[in-house]
């Protein structure tokens, strides 16, 4: 009887270590509040914003000339003639064809800048969560902000404030 407690107990004691050698270090973080952390973040979006207005100007001004032209051919319609009607029908529309031309190309424009600004701030994110990931031993950090990579996280295994005093924000 004695032999089976012991190798009862053995077996027990052998399970607990191999489990607590492959136990896994899993945390998350919140990578939307690192980024509205970061010092580096309001530069960037004052920098967008500026290059997304210049657009917008533009397309402004495009639009005035629209309605302008539209309200002109309105006040005349009755007045000319079919030809004429036709010409400044196709002038409205080629207008209205470069303004959605224009707005779909300053979207694209936009989109890239934002990658483009941004790019250094997410790398350096990035650093400090694979700096803290080797300093701590995490084997993963997921992140709740990236829509659903993790369902549940107790907070306590939450990182964001390590990465953040790793980026030396409050």
């Amino acid at each position: 009887m004695k032999k089976i407690v012991l190798s009862l107990v053995c077996g027990l004691l052998i399970s607990n270590i191999v489990f607590a050698q492959t136990s896994l270090k899993i945390v998350y973080i919140n990578s939307a509040v690192l980024l509205q952390a970061m010092p580096e973040r309001e530069k960037a979006d004052t920098v967008l914003s500026k290059y997304a207005k210049s657009f917008q100007d533009q397309i402004d001004m495009m639009m005035k000339e629209y309605q302008t032209k539209g309200q002109q051919y309105q006040a005349n319609e009755k007045t000319m003639t079919d030809a004429m009607k036709e010409v400044k029908m196709k002038e409205i529309q080629d207008l209205q064809n470069r303004i959605e031309s224009t707005q779909q190309s300053a979207q694209e424009k936009v989109q890239q800048k934002k990658q483009d600004v941004y790019s250094p701030i997410i790398e350096k994110v990035n650093k400090a969560i694979k700096a803290l990931a080797e300093e701590k031993k995490y084997d993963y950090i997921f992140d709740m902000a990236s829509g659903g990579t993790i369902v549940f996280g107790k907070e306590e295994y939450d990182v964001t404030s390590l990465v953040k005093a790793k980026l030396g924000i409050k």
